[in-house]
């Protein structure tokens, strides 16, 4: 039997900020649906009218690549007016362990 190498991690973090308004899980998810793009696990707060999610979401079934999923959620993020932005694990992890 052959052995192949670990594939390097094609989780994501994703994490939006903005004003509240009603459809912003639903485009992001619609979004990541369409790409086959896997919600691992989310968390969503709203604090005084002011939207916070967080995303773990994995790439491995997706045809989009990093750059293009994190360029497109952006543009989402400006036509619902919040901040959507989008890390590699491996880097959230190694920035956050400073």
């Amino acid at each position: 039997m052959e052995q192949t190498a670990a594939k390097p991690s094609d989780k994501t973090i994703i994490t939006v900020l903005g004003k509240d308004t009603v459809g912003i899980i639903a485009k992001v998810c619609t979004y990541l649906s369409e790409q086959r793009i896997n919600v691992l696990d989310i968390s969503q707060t709203i604090v005084q009218g002011f939207f916070h999610m967080m995303m773990i979401v994995e790439m491995n079934e997706s045809q989009v690549s990093f750059s293009t999923c994190s360029k497109d959620l952006a543009e989402i993020g400006k036509t619902i007016g919040v901040d959507i932005k989008c890390q590699k694990e491996e880097i959230f992890e190694k920035m956050h362990r400073i």
